[in-house]
Parts: structure tokens; sequence; C-alpha cells
């Protein structure tokens, strides 16, 4: 089986926000076959994290996520699990983000074992899109360290040595409630939040970096109000901030308390550090995985959690996947880039 057929059958299996056990099943069974030790981790009824290895060290480690976001087939032109390919692009919910690097990932260390090779480890987990919960859960000693941890997210088979850290804050206002017919004897928490909303999305004045860019800030969600004739006197806004180097959590949650122009409460739901790996560290790898000028990714990545849990791997992000294809509707990804993705990482792990 090609990486690229696997990727298919990936895509096929519907994993948008849950269900990821049918993916670790069928890809512990190729790992198995191969001759590598797989470890099946179910935390969570039907999610799971699959752990596997070959060789008593394992100074390379692959890894991506088993999960997908939600994909609603009454916008799409075509179905979301459809797995096939038409034009030279493999079509389908997580065809790019990530299930192609996760089959590229999967080939490449089976082949490896089976040509003789040695000190592998494959990690695969649930829950990435929603704060690497899956990573975090991975039980105590699971993991063998490892020196590089090969992440194959979608770069377009480029280099990428980094990427943000996250900040998801959410604030809450307090207001005073009122029949919807007099708000004048209210204090709407809903207006609020929303003049705060503005203000944080039009702020222009984030962090820079040379490598990583700036921070950005996206206002992603908002809660509010009981029902239309009630001022609502409580609301809560939800902000996604992608940090760089010399920025801090602190200092990004203090600047949006303050853009708030109001008085809120914030509460933390995920911080993951950023990653910036030394070009120097890596060179080697890179040079197999075809060179080029290493690139920094806005995304963020398990390798936020694992990188500390291999024990201070260096990261290199690497996957066929196309970046820009994304979470969008009618997701695709370069099927021509996916086997050669596989060749790449056995390059690496025959190093």
């Amino acid at each position: 089986m090609t990486a690229l057929d696997l990727a298919c059958e990936l895509v096929r299996l519907d994993t948008r926000g849950d269900g990821e056990r049918v993916a670790a099943d069928l890809l512990a069974n190729r790992l198995e076959d191969a001759g590598l030790t797989v470890a099946i981790h179910e935390t969570r009824p039907g999610r799971a994290n699959l752990v596997a290895h070959h060789g008593e060290e394992t100074p390379v480690t692959l890894t991506g996520h088993l999960d997908t976001v939600p994909a609603d087939e009454a916008v799409w032109s075509f179905d979301p699990l459809a797995g096939d390919v038409v034009d030279g692009r493999l079509r389908g919910r997580g065809s790019s983000d990530m299930k192609a690097g996760v089959a590229a990932a999967v080939v490449a260390a089976a082949e490896h074992v089976r040509a003789g090779g040695s000190g592998v480890q494959v990690v695969l987990t649930f829950g990435e899109e929603t704060g690497c919960e899956g990573a975090r859960e991975i039980p105590a000693g699971a993991l063998r360290p490892s020196g590089t941890l090969l992440v194959a997210e979608p770069t377009a088979n480029r280099v990428v040595l980094g990427h943000k850290g996250v900040l998801w804050l959410v604030l809450h206002a307090r207001g005073v409630p009122a029949h919807g017919s007099r708000p004048d004897l209210g204090h709407n928490a809903l207006v609020d939040l929303a003049r705060a909303a503005v203000r944080i999305h039009e702020h222009d004045a984030w962090p820079t970096s040379a490598t990583h860019g700036a921070t950005t800030a996206n206002v992603g969600m908002m809660r509010a109000g009981v029902q239309p004739n009630v001022v609502p006197d409580r609301a809560a806004l939800t902000v996604d901030l992608r940090l760089v180097p010399g920025d801090t959590a602190d200092a990004a949650e203090a600047t949006v308390v303050e853009l708030a122009g109001t008085p809120v409460e914030s509460e933390r739901l995920v911080e993951l550090p950023l990653i910036d790996t030394d070009p120097a560290r890596v060179a080697r790898a890179v040079e197999l995985l075809g060179g080029g000028e290493p690139r920094y990714a806005t995304y963020f990545t398990d390798a936020s959690v694992l990188a500390s849990a291999l024990g201070g791997a260096d990261v290199i992000v690497y996957g066929p996947g196309d970046p820009e294809q994304a979470h969008v509707t009618d997701e695709t990804a370069p099927a021509g880039l996916v086997d050669p993705a596989a060749e790449a990482f056995r390059r690496v792990l025959g190093s």
C-alpha cells in the first residue's frame, strides 16, 4: 500500500472532532504487521492515542493527529469523506490537515522497519485541533526519549522549524438584567463585549519577530443572553492569541484586558509554548528532507506538548498537505506530494 492509498483510506474514516479510535486501530494494524510494538491508549470513549516503537532507542519520533475539524456536508460541493483523487488532488476533510501527513509517516516507519531499520517511534494523537488534548493525555512512561521530532503537519513538503505559541482567553463581563422593552433600566454585558471585540480585532500594535512574524488575535466566539426580551447580564468572549518570540502569555493577556475597555475577568483555556528550533542542530535532517530556507508556521502543533515529553526533542514540521487548505470548505491536498513525503521521512530514519 502506498502512502497515498493509505491517505485515501484515512480520509474516508469520520474523525471530525471525535471517533479517532477507528483510525488508530487501522494504523495499529499497519504498524504491527511491519514489526513495530504498538500501544493504543483510549483515555476517553472512542478517542485514542497510538504510540508505536521499534528498537531499544528511538532517536526519531514521527507524529501526527487523527482528528479533523468539523465539515458541514450542506456547504461542501463533494462528500467530506470522499477520500478520492480528482485532478491530482486528494479530496476530503483532513486531506491536508493532516491525514496525508499521517499516512506518509506511518508508511515511512513501516517500510523502514521492514527494510531492517530500527530506532523509530510513531505517536498519533486525538484532539489536537482543540488544544493538543490527546498529547496531554498520553500516560507517563509511554513515550521513549527522542532527539528529533518530525511533525507531519501540512507544509507542502517544505521544512518548517517553528511555530507560534497559543493562548486562548475567555473574557467574562457582567451587566444588569432588565426587560427587553426597557434596556435603559439594565446594563448590557453583550454590548460591552461587542465593543471590546472590535477593539481587539482592530489592534495592530502586537509584538513582532523576525522569524515568526507578529502576534495575532482572533475574536472567535461570543456567548450571551437567554432570550431576546431580556437585557443580557452576562457575556463571554473567546480570543485566540498566537504568540511570537519576545511576547509572553502574561503580556498578551494584559493587552487584551486593557483593550476590552470594560471590567472583565479573564480565564485561560489553552496555553501552549511556541517552537523555535536551532537550524544548526537539525541541519542533516533538513538536508535529507530536501533542504531549502526554513519557514515558520502560524498554526500550533502537538510539538508544543511532545517536544518536552520526549526529553527536549528538536522539532521539524514537514508534511505533504497544503497549509492553505487547512480547515477550509472543500479541503483537498496535493496527491503528488504524499509518497515523496514518505520517502523523505525514510531518508531521515535511515540516517
